[in-house]
């Protein structure tokens, strides 16, 4: 019987998930009950993994869900709805009433809640509960201190109460953390209606982080110095990566191709370029040919993720006999076990959209990139990767830079 039993709840996003599934694998193997608890729709998609099925840990790691509170034919695309709004009315009182149900159990209480800051509900349910609870911050430090900077942000003129960037300037926090463009803080996702969502989410994240008795990281001291000079309190336990344990990665959404590894074998070392942009960026058609052309005139091997639904089209279209003329030079997969990828002798360069979880896997493996953010934290991550660790490229114009490090 375990000593401990811990219940975690990630954001139902990729990115999120996958390093709270790690954390929780890490758990289990140092002998605590873990029970994941995903919205319906994430469950599905993650429990039908085949990581899962072949790497069970017996009755240590149970798989759990509640409703999100939107249909079944809704779509979960749209964040403003689903993370917002509907989430945040639906999730608690379920599960509330799951941890009521477990801890009817004498053997089996849950004796702490981990979760994600933007799952701030469940940290109050925990303190509700007198259940110990911790926060699990799946970004980047130094997009941590941006979002609880958001006061000092508005008391600056960078951003008005909703968030919204009042002029484009680039700003830093301290010296040895990235800069970034005021239009570019992570809640700065699209239109101002749009801005104010993702405004209003991160303030409550924020809120998450101050309820938690205990706020652990997925990063190192090494990596960024800078933020835990801001947050002493923050206890780096990264990188969550299943390379560390020697392990398969678990979490996906999609169904990895793995034959990508077999072709990646008969490439020359360093010769290969890998392209992936995570889960949720989306290109037009126009930038989507512009990147096809870009590696079809690069006369080197490429391995490009191209997932369903990466393009705003139905489908996704490649340029009029564009597989003909690329031949075997290119492999084209839906999905791939990137970390094995990264690690793979034959890979010159990532060109990716600088995802924490992407950037820390680059990283960890001396790989050069090519950044193309797309939106949230990504740019912050950019920026280490460009100007902070200089282990990679980017095309964005240097403007003037406004200091916010603290005075002295």
């Amino acid at each position: 019987m375990a000593k401990y039993h811990v219940a975690v709840v990630p954001l139902p996003a990729q990115g999120h998930v996958i390093p709270a599934m790690e954390l929780a694998h890490r758990l289990v193997e140092q002998g605590v009950k873990v029970t994941f608890v995903n919205t319906e729709a994430i469950h599905q998609k993650v429990v039908t993994s085949t990581w899962l099925e072949k790497n069970g840990h017996n009755n240590l790691l149970q798989m759990v869900s509640i409703p999100d509170g939107l249909e079944p034919w809704e779509d979960r695309n749209d964040w403003t709805k689903l993370v917002a709004k509907t989430m945040f009315q639906s999730m608690p009182s379920k599960f509330e009433e799951l941890i009521e149900t477990i801890n009817k159990e004498d053997n089996n209480k849950c004796t702490c809640i981990i979760a994600d800051p933007f799952m701030g509900w469940a940290i109050r349910i925990a303190k509700k509960m007198g259940i110990k609870r911790a926060a699990l911050w799946t970004a980047s430090n130094a997009t941590l201190a941006a979002i609880m900077s958001h006061h000092k942000f508005i008391d600056e003129g960078i951003i008005d109460k909703d968030g919204v960037p009042l002029n484009d300037q680039i700003i830093q926090l301290s010296e040895n953390m990235p800069p970034v463009r005021s239009l570019n803080l992570p809640w700065g996702v699209g239109d101002s209606a749009t801005i104010k969502a993702a405004f209003s989410l991160t303030v409550g994240a924020v809120e998450g982080v101050k309820l938690a008795e205990q706020l652990i990281c997925n990063s190192t001291t090494e990596l960024e110095p800078g933020p835990f000079s801001f947050y002493p309190q923050l206890l780096p336990i990264g990188p969550l990566l299943a390379s560390n344990r020697l392990a398969v990665q678990a979490g996906h959404f999609w169904q990895e191709d793995s034959t990508c590894l077999a072709w990646l074998d008969q490439q020359q070392p360093s010769s290969v370029i890998y392209i992936a942009f995570g889960s949720l960026t989306m290109f037009n058609q126009t930038q989507f040919e512009e990147l096809a052309f870009g590696l079809e005139l690069s006369n080197k091997p490429f391995l490009w993720v191209v997932r369903a639904g990466m393009t705003n089209e139905t489908t996704t279209t490649f340029p009029n006999g564009y597989m003909e003329r690329v031949g075997s030079r290119g492999r084209i997969v839906t999905w791939a076990p990137q970390q094995m990828v990264l690690a793979h002798p034959s890979i010159a360069c990532f060109l990716s959209h600088c995802g924490w979880n992407s950037t820390l896997e680059g990283v960890t493996n001396g790989l050069p990139f090519l950044c193309w953010p797309y939106f949230s934290d990504q740019f912050i991550d950019e920026s280490y990767i460009c100007d902070i660790w200089k282990n990679g490229f980017w095309g964005l114009t240097k403007m003037k830079m406004v200091s916010l490090q603290k005075k002295k």
